[in-house]
């Protein structure tokens, strides 16, 4: 997204009671991608490109397409709509109803390539004698026209290594590029151009004015350079037979010299003749889900969204940067290390359960987190999923000079407890185990004589204090050590000397690795706050305590199953986590006429706008679920009844993110937060409630059958 961009969305939507100025929005429409690129399909047809993160490029910032006839130029974003997947696939089908013709589109984004298949039918007010023209005005005998005469109209805008000024392009009859140094896009159409224009960005009067311009603009006679000196091309494209097809492509010249990269466009061409091979090409880029997978549905979007977000190196962003200039928010396009090893945790988990084979995902995850661990054992705040190069983030106080409060301990928690359920999967990178003794040191350096971790930043990273959700992250982590860690030891380290802690390491880290978690699940007796019968927030900096619900402390149930599998959860225990996860879930439960679900926190004031109360978040509401089913999976695993109304619960949590629900939309998309009056916000799809849903999927199905006849009948 260009400041251009951002200042005309401002224009649009300044004093919108749910919309944020300035952003770019993908709370509807649908995302194409695949090998690094990620391409947003609005549900007005417009293109943009969101890979920047995954790639390094940065590609089409805007788009608009068009049907021409005579003189005559319907744009496409004007025209009724309708869109959806093809089959289990990324390719994107919109239907574009306009008063002379139907327009249907495929979108396709395949590695560094995006592929649009337009094909045109038109009605009975096709171009020809007698026919209307969109205003209503006769077309005479002159200027009438053949349908075979009409023209695909393409307007896009690159902004080459992120720049809008300092570029140029180069034209073929086929093609053009843009460039500014080492990024070269290319627009390319099979059926070549029959007339192709440039376009300077937004002027300045036009910047400054109080109305937004509408773009493109009609061509200046005056200013010769915009044909060649800016990033903007307006192409006629000729339909052969009713079929237009245009591609673009992102390129480093350092690896793709100009006349690979035609070379690419014209197999392309080749290739993808029909949409039966864009969809066969789309299907090649996703895992295969059976047919006999429960919940098939949720399942395939799931994974779909999950690879949309996935860099070739594995990691993956959180969700679309809608936000770029942090105007409303931190940025989304990056790697939390938290977001990611959970995700992967739960895909390790669900892969068998639903039929699906994820091990290069897993592979590659592994191999990354290895690569990105700090000397210290821990991980950073956030990186660039391309390559795991430090990105820009606010908790990095372990790589500053200064005291540990701003460093998230519970991105580390997280980490240790996938590498090591990994390891005991037989994922197998090297330098596995070196990691998980320099982690282990890493966490006992951040774990408290009480038993706690030290004071940091929270998960939700607004607020530092003693949290029972990094509490959680660590009773896991330490526990899956303990369950999974035999034969580690702390000679896989190169040089024990130069990890903090490492050197004094006990000779026996599995066992050591349960004593800690022991010494945690201990000290959660701390944080009961046995008046609201549930586990508080966290410590608070003067000590005292913050006994507001907060749907991050779910993250106990599974932490406690983990532990569980070391030496039983004692009965107390049991009782207090039902009694909390009851508490957290009905305390945090927020419903409207439009949505139902659960908000983040009590207190929560973040991206309210105009709303009085909290919004509901998606992740949340699916943490529930989860929540409710792992604590199902544990209570029935002691013979306890009260699984059974755990599961009930479960299901009904999950009815809210599951597909129909009213926090999934029409898409399949979760996004990370609903206004009251059912508007999605903020980033979408997120990534982390969608394994969050793909992992409740295969637990009730897998783990809690049994139950579901009774939680139907409770229900009734």
């Amino acid at each position: 997204m260009q400041l251009r961009d951002a200042l005309d969305d401002y224009k649009r939507h300044a004093g919108d009671g749910t919309r944020f100025p300035g952003e770019r929005r993908t709370v509807s429409g649908r995302f194409s991608g695949g090998g690094g690129r990620l391409v947003h399909v609005g549900d007005d047809g417009e293109l943009r490109d969101f890979g920047y993160p995954l790639s390094g490029r940065t590609g089409l910032v805007r788009s608009r397409i068009g049907l021409a006839v005579g003189d005559e130029v319907t744009w496409l974003d004007e025209a009724d709509t309708t869109q959806r997947y093809v089959g289990d696939t990324a390719l994107v089908e919109t239907v574009h109803e306009t008063p002379r013709a139907t327009v249907t589109r495929h979108d396709a984004t395949l590695g560094d390539a995006h592929v649009t298949r337009a094909s045109v039918e038109f009605g009975e007010d096709a171009p020809g004698e007698g026919a209307e023209v969109a205003d209503g005005a006769d077309v005479d005998d002159e200027a009438a026209l053949d349908p075979a005469d009409a023209s695909l109209v393409v307007y896009a805008r690159f902004a080459p290594d992120g720049r809008d000024d300092r570029v140029g392009q180069l034209r073929y009859d086929d093609a053009v590029e843009v460039y500014h140094a080492d990024e070269h896009d290319f627009l390319a159409s099979a059926t070549g151009f029959a007339d192709l224009r440039g376009q300077l960005p937004a002027t300045f009067p036009e910047l400054l004015d109080d109305d937004p311009t509408d773009l493109p603009r009609d061509r200046d006679g005056d200013r010769y350079e915009e044909e060649r000196l800016s990033g903007e091309v307006i192409a006629d494209v000729p339909f052969a037979e009713g079929v237009a097809t245009v591609a673009t492509l992102l390129t480093d010249q350092a690896e793709t010299d100009r006349e690979a990269a035609r070379e690419r466009l014209d197999a392309l061409f080749a290739d993808l003749d029909s949409v039966d091979a864009l969809a066969d090409a789309a299907a090649a880029a996703l895992p295969a889900v059976p047919e006999s997978a429960p919940a098939r549905e949720s399942v395939v979007a799931d994974l779909r969204v999950l690879s949309l977000l996935a860099a070739p190196s594995g990691l993956r962003i959180a969700g679309p940067d809608f936000d770029p200039y942090y105007e409303h928010s931190g940025g989304y396009g990056y790697t939390w290390f938290r977001d990611d090893a959970e995700i992967s945790g739960f895909l390790l988990g669900a892969a068998d359960a639903v039929g699906v084979d994820l091990d290069d995902w897993h592979a590659r995850s592994a191999r990354m987190y290895v690569a990105t661990q700090r000397p210290d054992g821990s991980w950073p705040h956030r990186v660039w999923p391309r390559n795991g190069a430090l990105a820009p983030g606010w908790a990095n106080a372990r790589i500053e000079d200064g005291p540990d409060v701003d460093y998230q301990a519970d991105q580390t928690g997280s980490v240790v407890a996938y590498l090591s359920e990994a390891r005991a999967a037989g994922v197998d990178v090297d330098g596995l185990d070196a990691t998980l003794v320099a982690a282990l040191a890493g966490l006992d350096r951040t774990l408290e004589p009480d038993g706690r971790p030290v004071v940091c930043q929270n998960a939700w990273e607004d607020s530092a204090g003693r949290f029972t959700h990094t509490a959680a992250t660590f009773l896991e982590a330490y526990s899956e050590l303990g369950r999974h860690g035999e034969g580690l030891a702390v000679d896989a380290l190169d040089d024990p000397d130069a990890v903090p802690g490492a050197a004094s390491l006990p000779e026996d880290l599995a066992a050591h690795a349960r004593d800690r978690a022991r010494e945690v699940y201990d000290a959660l007796d701390d944080l009961w706050v046995p008046e609201r019968g549930c586990y508080a927030v966290c410590e608070t900096l003067d000590g005292g305590i913050d006994d507001r619900l907060d749907s991050a402390t779910l993250a106990l149930a599974a932490a406690h199953r983990s532990f569980d599998a070391l030496g039983a959860v004692d009965d107390e225990r049991l009782d207090r986590l039902v009694s909390h996860v009851e508490t957290v879930v009905d305390g945090l439960s927020h419903e409207s006429d439009d949505i139902a679900g659960l908000i983040r926190y009590e207190g929560d004031g973040w991206r309210r706008a105009d709303q009085l109360s909290e919004k509901v978040w998606t992740v949340s509401t699916a943490w529930g679920a989860n929540a409710c089913a792992e604590l199902a999976a544990l209570l029935a695993a002691h013979d306890d009844p009260r699984a059974a109304k755990m599961t009930a619960r479960a299901r009904d949590l999950f009815a809210h993110v599951s597909p129909g629900g009213s926090l999934c939309e029409p898409t399949t998309y979760l996004p990370e937060q609903f206004f009251d009056d059912g508007t999605p916000d903020s980033a979408t799809p997120l990534g982390w409630p969608h394994a969050i849903r793909l992992a409740t999927v295969a637990l009730l199905d897998e783990e809690l059958p049994q139950f579901a006849d009774r939680a139907a009948a409770d229900d009734d």
